[in-house]
């Protein structure tokens, strides 16, 4: 397995350049950073070549965003804040099932899709338009996560899912 040394580096810059910002920046920050990575590493190896996973990894920043804004929302249950935060940290600790070190950008799907089943619980409980207000992504959040559920078992495979799955009971 080939290291990409030049997108972990850029995402070790990243998490570094928030520690010293007050806590409403981190994210944004994280954001706006994890966004340009994601769109160099898609620039250069061309959507061509990835295809429809493309579109999936540009949605990473936007899942990340959108979770680490309903954690301030006053209207999200606490519960479901625990569950943000879980997935927030799934998002920026460096040790997790697909490391974005070993991967590069391709490491952030399995984030993708344990931030999407979050949401996706959440919608038991919070009213959709809470997410749309917090949505940032170019197409409605409801069609994004519907569209990460189908295609989960294509973008990690069927056991992670399983796993994402299980935790989520």
């Amino acid at each position: 397995m080939e290291i990409d040394e030049e997108f972990a580096q850029e995402i070790r810059e990243a998490a570094e350049s928030v520690e010293s910002l007050p806590q409403p920046e981190r994210g944004t920050r994280f954001y706006d950073r994890l966004r340009s990575a994601i769109r160099r590493y898609v620039d250069k190896k061309g959507s061509g070549v990835l295809g429809k996973t493309a579109d999936f990894l540009l949605l990473v920043p936007d899942v990340f965003i959108l979770l680490w804004r309903l954690t301030t929302d006053s209207r999200i249950a606490n519960k479901d804040k625990v569950l943000l935060g879980s997935a927030i940290a799934y998002f920026i600790f460096p040790f997790d099932i697909i490391p974005e070190a070993l991967m590069g950008p391709m490491g952030y799907l399995d984030d993708l899709v344990l931030g999407v089943y979050v949401l996706n619980k959440m919608l038991v409980t919070t009213d959709i338009a809470i997410l749309r207000e917090h949505w940032s992504g170019s197409h409605d959040v409801l069609e994004s996560i519907q569209g990460v559920l189908y295609a989960a078992d294509s973008l990690v495979g069927s056991n992670m899912v399983a796993k994402i799955k299980k935790m989520m009971e």
